[in-house]
């Protein structure tokens, strides 16, 4: 899977900072600091998608649609560090 477009990455911009700034969390960067994290961000996925897919044990790997995959990836990491 590619790189998200860059309309796709402005709209992921958008809702971090939106979300940022709904819960007043602090957040110690510029603007350009923060997109140029979310472009990196989705670099470093489309660099390592293959590696992801290839730790995946069987039949996961070969029955799960890339969509499932990503959803399953984007909850552990979120989970991860959720805050209680």
């Amino acid at each position: 899977m590619a790189v998200l477009p860059d309309s796709d990455r402005v709209l992921v911009f958008a809702y971090i900072m939106r979300n940022l700034s709904d819960r007043r969390d602090a957040c110690s960067i510029t603007k350009a600091d923060l997109k140029a994290a979310v472009d990196a961000a989705d670099s470093w996925a489309d660099s390592n998608s293959s590696s992801y897919n290839l730790a995946l044990p069987q039949p996961a790997r070969s029955a799960l649609t890339s969509k499932q995959k990503a959803e399953i990836l984007s909850f552990v990491i979120r989970r991860r560090y959720e805050v209680t």
